[in-house]
């Protein structure tokens, strides 16, 4: 009933946006996942997860649809409020699904949302400098913002499919200008999804605020993936960043905690799961 006093007592307190900042700055490899229920939040704060996203993605390995596009409000709030029931330790994060956030006062009042509704932490948003406003006004509302940049799920029509981005000279200078610009409005976080290893690196270098890779290669400050991925449930053909930690493992939870333990050796991601 009093979760708030039972946190007191835990081994390790609540993560939070200062304790990120700080893993960051001793070079402590944060450990990310997505979860979309309880039963699987319970396992991955079990198992040492830092940050936990509600990821749109509940589209794809949840819903069944080819994208991420059709996922609305209230989806990514039902979920949370499921996942946040799960967690005691780790940080919860939810996604502001496709045009969520055209606007300032669009962008306040589903965060607002995301926060009282469904117990999340921080939203993420997808986009680049255009987002900069967006996350201005946010953040003079004391909202936390995790920003995504590189490959943007939501933007997969108009990019024509899932690709990696940033490998060209001009469009990696534009990420990694975008990246400053929404930090210094506000953004907490920067998620940069399937970028060249040496762009991750060089965008991790010149940010003060965590910067967390989904196949964005190992020399970024944190490493995130689909739950569902990592324990081998996804059928047909994976992204070349997924790792497969369910194999040897006896269960979802010995899974997910070698998924950790390899995030914080930096034994993942491997040069066979990166881009060049």
């Amino acid at each position: 009933m009093y979760t708030q006093l039972e946190q007191r007592g835990m081994p390790e307190p609540p993560v939070n946006v200062s304790t990120l900042r700080t893993m960051k700055d001793k070079g402590e490899p944060i450990a990310c996942l997505t979860a979309y229920d309880a039963s699987f939040a319970v396992l991955v704060d079990a198992a040492g997860v830092d940050l936990v996203l509600v990821g749109d993605s509940l589209g794809m390995v949840i819903q069944g649809h080819d994208t991420t596009v059709p996922v609305t409000v209230d989806d990514v709030v039902y979920h949370s409020r499921a996942v946040a029931r799960g967690l005691r330790r780790a940080f919860l994060v939810a996604d502001m699904p496709f045009m969520s956030y055209a606007n300032p006062d669009q962008a306040l009042e589903n965060s607002v949302r995301m926060m009282q509704q469904g117990g999340a932490m921080m939203i993420k948003l997808e986009g680049g400098e255009g987002q900069v406003e967006i996350v201005e006004h946010l953040a003079r509302h004391d909202i936390p913002v995790c920003a995504h940049l590189g490959l943007k799920p939501q933007s997969v029509h108009k990019i024509g499919g899932f690709r990696v981005q940033g490998r060209e000279a001009d469009k990696a200078k534009n990420m990694r200008r975008a990246a400053k610009k929404l930090q210094d409005a506000g953004a907490d976080i920067v998620l940069l999804e399937c970028v060249p290893s040496e762009l991750g690196q060089s965008i991790r270098d010149s940010l003060e605020v965590p910067v967390i890779g989904i196949g964005a290669g190992p020399d970024v400050d944190g490493q995130i993936l689909v739950l569902y991925d990592i324990l081998d449930i996804t059928q047909g053909k994976t992204p070349r960043f997924v790792r497969n930690f369910q194999a040897g493992c006896s269960s979802p939870l010995e899974a997910i905690r070698a998924y950790v333990e390899a995030v914080k050796d930096r034994s993942y991601p491997a040069p066979e799961h990166c881009f060049s």
